[in-house]
């Protein structure tokens, strides 16, 4: 059952970053250790889906998301799909554009004006009352759940592993990184994900840059959680304490299942 107070997660200024997030595809090396490496492996990827999909949507099943749409009054206007694509903050446009640059006439694409007037407000004007249920109906589309999935990684997943790669730190580093650009985007402000990466190496030394990675990580962590107090609707911060902290804890680097977790005090295990 969905919480509503957990889908607050969302960023303020993505409408002005989408276009500098564009990242390619992550290439691997070919040495066993670093092919092990990468939370781009599939395998570890569908593990970072559902780690997320628990503290999103209090649920492992990430792939029953894609027709999720609601307004959690948080400012951002409607939050749906996968990754919570707000209508406030441009990330919702630009994946309704990509759908219909792949499947003009689309159920969304007569939407595509009201959407560029709402960007940037909680507005609904132009969405209403047909919207919920269209995307709703789009979402049983492969081509829509595919606009969601490309979206996902250009705007999230793609620079947070390159990112991360960058730095030094392994799978579980790679993920902190992805979870925080999710909840956080990558904007100008103080609690963007850049901003906390910031905050993190005024504090510790990534092992890119000849640093000790648990170090690293928990400076990272306490940069995020500092943020996340920011605003009230992120002032939880279980996603962190009782989920990503005990994989630093156990010093489980590679995010190796058995995983198990608690995310606002539900439990979750990935044998």
């Amino acid at each position: 059952m969905h919480t509503p107070h957990i889908r607050t997660s969302r960023r303020t200024l993505l409408a002005l970053i989408g276009a500098s997030l564009v990242a390619g595809p992550v290439i691997a090396t070919q040495s066993a250790t670093a092919a092990a490496a990468g939370l781009d492996d599939p395998a570890k990827k569908e593990i970072a889906m559902k780690l997320v999909s628990s503290a999103e949507n209090s649920s492992l099943d990430w792939k029953a998301q894609y027709k999720y749409i609601e307004d959690i009054g948080d400012g951002r206007g409607y939050t749906a799909g996968i990754i919570g694509f707000c209508s406030g903050t441009g990330d919702m446009l630009d994946l309704v554009e990509l759908y219909t640059q792949r499947k003009p006439g689309n159920v969304l694409a007569k939407y595509l004006p009201a959407l560029r007037e709402v960007n940037g407000s909680d507005s609904h004007e132009g969405l209403d009352p047909g919207f919920q249920g269209d995307w709703r109906r789009a979402a049983q589309d492969s081509a829509f759940q595919q606009a969601q999935n490309d979206e996902r990684d250009r705007v999230y997943f793609n620079p947070a592993v390159k990112q991360g790669k960058a730095d030094g730190i392994g799978v579980l580093g790679q993920f902190t990184y992805y979870d925080a650009i999710v909840m956080h985007g990558d904007g100008g402000d103080s609690t963007s994900f850049s901003s906390i990466r910031r905050r993190a190496l005024a504090k510790a030394k990534p092992p890119a840059q000849g640093g000790d990675e648990v170090t690293y990580l928990n400076a990272f962590l306490d940069a995020r959680v500092w943020a996340m107090k920011q605003e009230e609707a992120h002032s939880d911060t279980s996603r962190v304490d009782t989920e990503q902290r005990v994989f630093v804890r156990n010093r489980n680097l590679n995010l190796n299942t058995p995983l198990d977790w608690k995310v606002y005090g539900d439990s979750y295990h990935i044998g």
